[in-house]
């Protein structure tokens, strides 16, 4: 009988191969059509009957229980491809104390090949198999066999995915768990101007929409590429700005802002925000007069994704892709971390070696190719193009962080630390006051991607769970010489973490459009002002000699010092 059931399969898929090879490159056949702008609810009749003969040879049930409870009606709704990718996956969330315990984790993750989400000070959240956890227990000391909990409690990782990408109806709200982020709630007001910013889109929709911004506006946008990609993709860009006509005097190098987003392909959220930053700069020139003013004394470089091969896949193979899509020495093993690849403080060959560890930094600086043609693009605009940077945001996600230099080490501290710290702080408190924008934490990139012990008056520096190395925070600070860099990580706190619904799409577009607009106006000296009172507790953990950002018109009233 099993042989006969496999000659079926085998003549079923045998049949169904040339269907699969005659979807277009450009545009993802499975599990999300472009074309009709909603994910394949119901899987191809041809996959439904291999499903079900591979049920049947393998005696499995027609349904599977998700963490020993029957399977309830969200569940359901999710499709039958995503139940099979992560259906018996989780993330599990651990709070570590001590350096025993952060060693321990560091040294599972790498033994078990576990993709850690994230990690800071308080916690670590890592993604790992249903039945692989009693091999992670087992592996870690008894403190942290109890100190540990799932992400997403109400909803499971399958269901999650399947409802970022777009669709016709709403994405389930969630807002009823507060277990991570207890203000995560939809903004009640909805984006400004465009159905565009409403959801997630594809690569496929964001390259005709940014040919569309430079075609509709030709007095301040145009559509550049600043490199390309392993598998041939353009990275593309948008340059909005305004350029003087004046010939008869000759003008300095053009200040520039370069904002980019997706360089690790399953955070969507990065990528969208560039997108609704870009829109509203692009939209509001001629109409709003401190944006206008703004496009006219800078220009701003807004790169949506740069891992464009990376996010393809992620949105046609593997909604939780990281790297980017290039070979490795190991054959199933593909993609470099292009945000390890940078050559400033690389450490690849030190600290990881492994081509299937999510963070791999490749086997030589600017191994990443996408980071390496970014960085000679950047290069040479600044040497032979008259480009002067001075302001880099690095939009990633999640948990919420402005993150300064340096990022690969807490031992050294960056010159001009205080100026980094000023502006990052006001970057904070414009994010905070944006219409119910969130709270940000300030700190280093390194104390922002470490543990520390638990003990508050003797503070210790914990393993680190992964390398901070080969920054491109650190790079672009430290080698191309721009003053104000940062690495900003997004919404929210874990509730989702890379799985964002969709209605936080504009209200966290609408925190960072605030904090570039406060950026604009720190360069333009209007805002820099700092006091030593701690009169804001909410920005940042209460630390000592806690800063404020004021504005130069309250100079009079308080007692300042001018940086």
């Amino acid at each position: 009988m099993r042989s006969q059931t496999l000659t079926s399969l085998t003549v079923l898929l045998l049949a169904a191969a040339p269907l699969a090879t005659t979807a277009p490159h450009d545009q993802p056949a499975y599990p999300y059509d472009v074309r009709s702008n909603v994910p394949n609810r119901t899987p191809p009749t041809w996959r439904r009957l291999s499903d079900a003969i591979i049920r049947k040879i393998w005696s499995l049930p027609d349904s599977q229980n998700s963490l020993g409870e029957s399977i309830d009606s969200t569940h359901q709704a999710a499709s039958e491809h995503f139940v099979a990718q992560y259906g018996e996956d989780i993330v599990l969330r651990f709070k570590i104390r001590t350096a025993v315990e952060a060693k321990a984790l560091a040294e599972a993750s790498d033994i078990l090949f576990l993709d850690v989400w994230e990690f800071n000070e308080d916690w670590a959240d890592i993604r790992v198999a249903k039945d692989v956890v009693p091999s992670l227990l087992g592996l870690l000391p008894p403190s942290l066999k109890q100190s540990h909990q799932p992400l997403m409690q109400d909803l499971d990782l399958a269901q999650a995915i399947f409802d970022s990408y777009p669709s016709s109806s709403a994405t389930q709200s969630h807002q009823d768990d507060h277990s991570h982020a207890p203000d995560l709630k939809t903004a009640p007001r909805k984006s400004k101007g465009h159905p565009f910013l409403q959801d997630y889109q594809p690569l496929s929709v964001i390259n005709p929409w940014m040919k569309l911004m430079a075609s509709m506006f030709t007095t301040h946008v145009r559509r550049i590429t600043v490199g390309t990609t392993y598998e041939g993709r353009d990275i593309p860009a948008l340059r909005v700005g305004v350029h003087p006509t004046n010939n008869d005097e000759p003008s300095g190098p053009r200040k520039t802002v370069l904002i980019t987003g997706g360089s690790h392909a399953r955070e969507w959220i990065s990528t969208s925000t560039v997108n609704y930053v870009a829109w509203n700069l692009i939209n509001a020139y001629g109409k709003d007069r401190e944006i206008t003013r703004l496009l006219e004394e800078f220009d701003f470089v807004l790169v949506p994704t740069l891992n464009p091969d990376g996010y393809v896949y992620s949105w046609e193979s593997d909604r939780l892709w990281r790297k980017n899509r290039q070979p490795t020495s190991l054959r199933f093993c593909n993609g470099v971390d292009l945000d390890r690849s940078y050559s400033y403080k690389w450490d690849g060959d030190t600290v990881r070696t492994n081509p299937c560890s999510e963070s791999y930094a490749g086997s030589e600086p600017f191994e990443g190719v996408e980071a390496q043609r970014f960085a000679e693009w950047a290069k040479n605009e600044t040497e032979h193009n008259n480009v002067q940077f001075v302001g880099f945001l690095d939009l990633h996600s999640y948990s919420q962080q402005i993150l300064y230099p340096y990022s690969y080490s807490c031992a050294d501290e960056p010159p001009a630390l205080e100026d980094l710290e000023e502006l990052a702080l006001g970057l904070a408190k414009a994010i905070r006051v944006s219409r119910k924008g969130h709270a940000y934490k300030v700190t280093s990139a390194c104390e922002g991607n470490v543990m520390w012990s638990s003990d508050k008056t003797h503070r210790t520096v914990l393993p680190r769970i992964e390398s901070s190395g080969g920054s491109a925070l650190d790079w672009f600070y430290h080698e191309l010489k721009v003053k104000y860099s940062y690495q900003i990580k997004l919404r929210d706190t874990g509730s989702y973490g890379f799985l964002l619904p969709k209605e936080n799409i504009a209200p966290t577009g609408e925190e960072m459009l605030d904090a570039v607009l406060y950026f604009g106006r720190f360069m333009l000296g209007e805002v820099g002002l700092v006091t030593a009172k701690n009169q804001d507790a909410q920005l940042t953990e209460p630390v000592e000699d806690e800063w404020e950002i004021i504005d130069k018109a309250d100079a009079d009233e308080e007692e300042v010092i001018e940086l």
